[in-house]
């Protein structure tokens, strides 16, 4: 009875305490679980004064969007052209904008605030691009636009999200590569580029393709364009193409220098040198032993030397026999290194040998003997003789000639101390198992070029989907060119064409200090699809070289 009274008593209390909580829970505001993902920026609701007010008087600007907002790098992004002495506060107030004009406004003329990506969204940060407000201090707004595109110069692919950056003379040679321009824009997804309310004047005009957005030229690895003319500015311009491209450096610099783990005297450079040459001056003798291993690109370096009782090492750098720096590293005269002679081999990662080629083993420290007697090679289980070559050059490189067969798997052993290295390291035991890929897996591509002018040079590229360059030819004093590809591995192939002005037989950069555009290149609108088993033929119309800007 106890029990019941008790039901009796807190029943109405609980229904009462439950609609409670019903009533709290559904009143909790939440965000929304789910549904579609926000690809919209803020936009703008009001602004005060007016965008593209005349007579401009005010001190404050109030610009109000949709939505609340952050501001990303502002002192980077906000722009005002003309600069003003004093920089404006710029301050968000909820969904408000708010602007103080610090300094004296000039009379008649044209104001426009850039905002670059500074605005976006508080959740997912959609950029408010290309955002501006404009005003004037007199009875006429400036309305001339010039617009245009951005190529890379390479792939012949429009460039989204470049800066196309604008400069009076005056400011040219002020600002360019030092100070981040009044006038700027950025190109749209498919590299399409517009700036409005311009005033007649005369302009230079550069591209940038950014590592570090700073809107600056400093950085060696950035790509950047420009027209090579003044732009003489007194109408709407529509047809400005600008070409980026990677500027080789003026001035030669070292990215890194330092001793390898191993003891190597490891250099990078900034640039890629032509025929370069290094001479030790300190410490005396040590010049005559040095070993150079320079990379394909020739913009890396490695100098050995079997004597490492030193503590500093002063050498100096040539570039076609003309100095270009001297430099030097320091270790401690008792410094170990770690070193491990280890072997590798020139097969695929399926541990396939290409067909018709010969085995390349790669060493990973120079060599100072080798004994081919503990060096075997078997053709299953037979063991089989073979020539072995030690290529040219530092001693890092063998080639073993044997002719390989098919539906066969080989052995290379290699037995502990088969190789020592210049500082007496050994090698470990090692055995390689390799096959031969099958000739079905290639073909063959005759390329016939039809070319525009005989008195030009062309440098022609075969590039994997990937886009890294398989093979290269420069042709020359002919209409018609044929060019063979043997032993390709079947997919599918892209065409490079550089028209080669200079006839050096290479693509060479532009340069913004002689005011010298880069060599212009074309790129084949289509794949070439190889077959296995298969003799492909393609003929290619090479236009015309476009003139640049």
């Amino acid at each position: 009875m106890t029990l019941n009274k008790k039901g009796l008593f807190y029943g109405p209390i609980f229904l009462v305490f439950l609609a409670t909580l019903v009533f709290l829970g559904c009143a909790v505001q939440q965000k929304p679980q789910g549904g579609p993902k926000d690809l919209d920026p803020p936009k703008l609701l009001k602004a005060s004064p007016a965008n593209l007010t005349h007579n401009f008087k005010e001190k404050e600007i109030r610009l109000e969007f949709d939505e609340y907002f952050k501001l990303n790098n502002p002192f980077q992004e906000i722009t005002v052209f003309p600069a003003p002495e004093k920089n404006p506060d710029i301050k968000r107030h909820q969904k408000t904008l708010v602007i103080d004009l610090k300094d004296t406004l000039l009379k008649n003329t044209t104001y426009v605030i850039n905002f670059g990506k500074a605005i976006g969204d508080v959740n997912e940060n959609n950029i408010l691009k290309n955002f501006t407000y404009v005003f004037s201090t007199g009875t006429h707004i400036d309305s001339l636009t010039m617009s245009g595109t951005v190529t890379d110069n390479q792939t012949q692919l429009k460039v989204k999200d470049a800066t196309v950056m604008l400069f009076t003379l005056k400011q040219d040679s002020l600002l360019f590569g030092k100070k981040k321009p009044s006038i700027y824009t950025t190109t749209d997804s498919v590299g399409n580029f517009k700036l409005s309310n311009l005033k007649e004047g005369d302009y230079k005009i550069y591209a940038l393709k950014e590592q570090v957005l700073d809107k600056i030229y400093d950085n060696d690895a950035e790509l950047i364009g420009f027209s090579s003319h003044i732009i003489h500015f007194s109408h709407d311009t529509s047809t400005i193409d600008l070409k980026v491209f990677k500027q080789e450096p003026v001035n030669f610099r070292y990215l890194s220098k330092q001793f390898t783990n191993d003891g190597g005297m490891l250099f990078i450079f900034n640039r890629p040198l032509n025929n370069p040459t290094v001479k030790i001056l300190y410490p005396d003798g040590l010049d005559e032993q040095k070993l150079l291993d320079f990379s394909k690109t020739r913009d890396t370096l490695t100098i050995y030397s079997k004597n490492m009782d030193f503590d500093s090492v002063r050498m100096a750098f040539f570039d076609n026999k003309k100095p270009l720096d001297t430099t030097y590293l320091r270790k401690g005269r008792k410094e170990s290194f770690t070193r491990v002679l280890s072997l590798k081999y020139g097969t695929t990662t399926n541990n396939e040998l290409k067909n018709g080629t010969d085995l390349k083993i790669h060493t990973s420290l120079p060599i100072d003997s080798f004994d081919p007697t503990s060096i075997t090679l078997k053709e299953d289980s037979n063991e089989v003789k073979y020539t072995m070559i030690r290529d040219t050059g530092i001693g890092k490189t063998f080639t073993i000639k044997y002719p390989w067969k098919q539906k066969v798997v080989y052995q290379l052993i290699s037995e502990e101390g088969a190789f020592t290295d210049i500082y007496g390291d050994k090698n470990k035991r090692q055995i390689k198992k390799f096959t031969i890929t099958k000739p079905d897996n290639y073909s063959s591509l005759a390329l016939t070029l039809n070319l525009p002018d005989t008195s030009k040079m062309y440098v022609v590229e075969l590039l994997n989907e990937q886009g890294i360059v398989l093979q290269t030819n420069v042709v020359s004093k002919t209409k018609k060119a044929v060019v063979t590809y043997r032993s390709l591995y079947v997919g599918k192939f892209g065409l490079r064409v550089t028209y080669d002005d200079n006839k050096n037989g290479k693509w060479d950069s532009g340069s913004i200090k002689e005011n010298r555009q880069p060599e212009n290149i074309w790129v084949y609108d289509k794949l070439i699809n190889i077959r296995p088993n298969w003799d492909s033929e393609e003929t290619v119309d090479v236009p015309r070289e476009a003139i640049t800007p």
